[in-house]
């Protein structure tokens, strides 16, 4: 106690301002729960494990710590199982992950000893009580920088319920029986709260769904909410009320005198039709992911060094499919593994360990590749056989790698090749003072573009990469005579599609990956380019090669695409992917002999040319509406001029903001500084990238397809090539080889869209395929390699 008195200057109570972390070690992934328990900094907060807290006090000199640790309680096996109602994993009402209760117990410890004093005890200093019992009954950071939950955001109050206006129309709405007004549609109806119109809801990207009535109606008359009939019971908040302002889901609070304006007791309505949650928690539980999750087999779990689970946070599988394939390749393992211990990364960091990038990659490295983690979540799992594992929850690493990204902070799900693109860029910035240890080079190309114009002249565009992103040349499938069978007996017996899709045998077009391949150098026509040598406008041939070959090759296949209206859709399409590729045919030769360069320089006007304009069939029915045809342009070009909804939601958000009657300016300083990061490091100029990320509301993907696309954008940006073997110093530091690859990795994604669904990953390790699956792991009977989204390839040296 003596120990303990002369310290109390190095504890700290904490305020309500301060980080408390109490869950999870910040250098490692142990936990109360791990053998040695938990010791919390009372001075810092910080958390560390037993056999890294020492190296804390050595660090800081703070000798005072929280001891918690937690034990087991005996629960009944026949627990029962409760139906989720909620799209939330582990809270109530959501999804039961049937963790066992554990008892919580408390001790103080004093370093360099660990000499241990009881918790409570009226015998402690009331300073060292205080700051305690603040620590104990505070929420954990982890808790609230990332709640491990996957749920539904909360309704909010609309701000047009209080000031609807309903009209006096008589209308009285019938308790059942319902059809929308302007077609044959019984299910999925909206009842417009202004004026009592019932109309069938949106067409969904498949065809199913509604019609598009509803929400054509608001675009009419601007009345603001609508809800959902079959929704509506004596629980009035569970009803589904809809604000196309808003464009969401919200609380009317109101809604029973909005109702008894229609002649509507809601208290007599019985509910015959799935709320958006609802209908959200029934796709989300309900896709046929057998295939890619290989369920039905039996999977071999596989514990040790390298084969360690990662927890789901929350729509979180998009991070832990990529970094799963990120740690299995040599660069990273040697970098944040093998080569930099825990001890060596934590002496390095900031006094906040949790905020240091290089810390939480070397604590998520060590985490999959020790074997320390990899073991089976339950005496029972590990006596049954099952795959799952107590696995790693990489919040931490999210948090930090996420922080200035509004979307990887979020809890929604994600693009795994988004985040990969992004993850890249950020470990790149991270080693810029030793690009020698950059584990992100080792991913990283040149890709050379030959642009021959009419006159004869070329220009050579070089630009670096980390991704082949490659089109599926449908026509290129090799069984087009089973597809033409099958679409003459679906005509013949007037089958629907799911009809097809219902049945044992699917068939989808099998498109070769060295079609894809083939495609991506293949010559393209350039129309409307100007050419510096002719000035004028012409037609030029647009080929694409690489200058340089990874260590590791990344292709992306582009299965989800834009159609009319740019609605995506996701290609229904298997790709014959080999274990060993050769590529050497794709290497760029540079300028060769005879050929002549174009001349240098751009006109302005040309330039201007290339600039979003709005689209002026989004702005006259705008302004048809009754808005400001400055705003109308504004919002069209905000929203890439994607259609008259896009940009009305874009306009009723905007509103307010104080340079809305500004003249239109094509600055570019509002678009997301990560993005331009990352299209600077494929290199871009910063000024085309900006442009692109504008013209194309911010997406990485289609802002590089908006710079191939323009071309006279970019060409006096991008390095021109003056000979044959003149390189930038980025593109001779890359690493270059063969052109022979190893398949070593699949990211592979099931859902309708790379924002919902679930991804995993497939790897080859010691020579079998392990499948990732979020915390399960286990011997892979049948990878999926004809489904993958992602590919990641190995180059084979000699």
């Amino acid at each position: 106690m003596e120990l303990l008195r002369s310290n109390l200057s190095r504890v700290q109570i904490p305020e309500p301002t301060h980080r408390i972390y109490k869950h999870e070690c910040c250098i490692s992934f142990d936990t109360p729960r791990s053998e040695g328990g938990l010791f919390v900094d009372m001075n810092s907060f910080l958390a560390f494990g037993k056999d890294y807290v020492s190296w804390n006090y050595e660090k800081t000199g703070n000798p005072v710590y929280l001891h918690i640790k937690q034990t087991p309680k005996s629960v009944p096996e026949d627990r029962p199982l409760k139906k989720p109602t909620l799209l939330a994993i582990g809270v109530d009402g959501g999804f039961d992950n049937n963790e066992p209760e554990y008892e919580e117990s408390y001790s103080i410890s004093i370093l360099p000893d660990f000499v241990s004093l009881p918790f409570p005890s009226v015998e402690l200093p009331e300073k060292v009580r205080i700051a305690v019992d603040t620590v104990v009954n505070a929420v954990g950071a982890e808790r609230k920088e990332q709640v491990a939950a996957w749920t539904a955001e909360k309704k909010q109050v609309s701000q047009h319920a209080l000031t609807l206006q309903q009209i006096k129309s008589g209308i009285v709405i019938s308790p059942s029986g319902w059809k929308c007004a302007k077609c044959d549609k019984t299910e999925n109806l909206w009842l417009n709260l202004t004026d009592g119109m019932i109309l069938c809801g949106r067409k969904n990207w498949d065809g199913t769904g509604g019609n598009n009535h509803a929400v054509e109606h608001y675009k009419e008359t601007a009345y603001p909410l609508a809800v959902k009939l079959g929704t509506i019971t004596a629980d009035l908040e569970a009803a589904d009320v809809y604000s196309y302002p808003e464009d969401d889901s919200v609380l009317d609070p109101l809604l029973a005198e909005h109702l008894a304006h229609f002649g509507i007791d809601f208290s007599s309505m019985q509910k015959t039709e799935m709320t958006t949650a609802e209908r959200e928690l029934d796709q989300n539980t309900n896709f046929d992911w057998n295939r890619i999750q290989e369920n039905g087999k039996e999977l071999v779990p596989v514990f040790g060094p390298g084969y360690t689970g990662l927890v789901n946070l929350g729509n979180s599988c998009y991070l832990a499919a990529t970094m799963q394939v990120v740690f299995s390749t040599h660069s990273f393992i040697s970098r944040y593994f093998s080569h930099q211990s825990l001890k060596m990364a934590f002496e390095m960091a900031p006094a906040d360990p949790t905020l240091d990038l290089n810390m939480q990659l070397t604590k998520l490295g060590h985490g999959l590749l020790s074997g320390k983690y990899s073991i089976p979540a339950t005496q029972k799992d590990a006596a049954t056989g099952d795959a799952s594992q107590e696995g790693i929850p990489p919040r931490m690493f999210k948090n930090v790698i996420a922080a200035s990204h509004a979307e990887f902070s979020s809890m929604r799900q994600q693009d795994a090749l988004d985040f990969f693109l992004y993850m890249v860029g950020k470990v790149e910035r991270a080693n810029s003072t030793t690009p020698d240890l950059d584990p992100s080079r080792s991913f990283k190309f040149g890709i050379e573009e030959k642009i021959l114009c009419s006159s004869g002249k070329v220009s050579y565009n070089k630009r670096d990469d980390c991704i082949l992103s490659l089109n599926i040349p449908l026509h290129e499938a090799t069984n087009k005579d089973e597809l033409e069978a099958l679409n003459k007996q679906k005509a013949g017996k007037g089958l629907e599609e799911n009809d097809i899709r219902a049945s044992d045998e699917i068939v989808r077009p099998r498109v070769p990956l060295e079609a894809c391949l083939a495609n991506f150098v293949s010559s393209e026509q350039i129309e409307d380019y100007y050419s510096s040598a002719l000035k004028g406008r012409t037609t030029a041939i647009k080929t694409t090669g690489l200058t340089s070959f990874p260590d590791y090759l990344v292709l992306h296949m582009r299965k989800f695409v834009m159609e009319e209206g740019w609605v995506p859709k996701k290609l229904d399409v298997y790709i014959d992917v080999p274990d060993v590729i050769d590529i050497s045919h794709m290497r760029s030769k540079g300028l060769q002999p005879g050929e002549e360069l174009l001349p240098d320089g751009v006109p302005e006007e040309v330039m201007e040319s290339a600039k979003p304009v709005a689209n002026e069939e989004i702005v006259a029915q705008l302004v048809s509406m009754g808005f400001n045809q400055l705003h109308c342009q504004k919002a069209a070009i905000n929203t890439s001029n994607a259609g008259v909804e896009e940009a009305m939601n874009w306009l009723l958000s905007h509103m307010d903001d104080p340079d809305m009657d500004a003249p239109i300016s094509h600055q570019t300083s509002d678009v997301d500084q990560s993005s331009v990061d990352t299209l600077l490091s494929f290199g871009f100029a910063e000024d085309v990238a900006r442009r692109a990320l504008k013209a194309s509301g911010g997406d990485i993907e289609k802002a590089t397809d908006w710079i191939f696309n323009n071309p006279n954008a970019s060409v006096s940006d991008m390095d021109v090539s003056s000979s044959n073997s003149a390189q930038t110093p980025a593109q001779s530091a890359l690493p270059d080889g063969g052109g022979k690859y190893k398949l070593f990795g699949i990211v592979s994604h099931m859902g309708t869209s790379v924002h919902c669904g679930h991804y995993v990953a497939h790897i080859l390790k010691e020579g079998r395929w392990v499948i990732f699956n979020d915390s399960k792991v286990g011997i892979s009977t049948d990878p999926p390699k004809d489904m993958g989204y992602v590919y990641f390839f190995q180059r084979i040296d000699g």
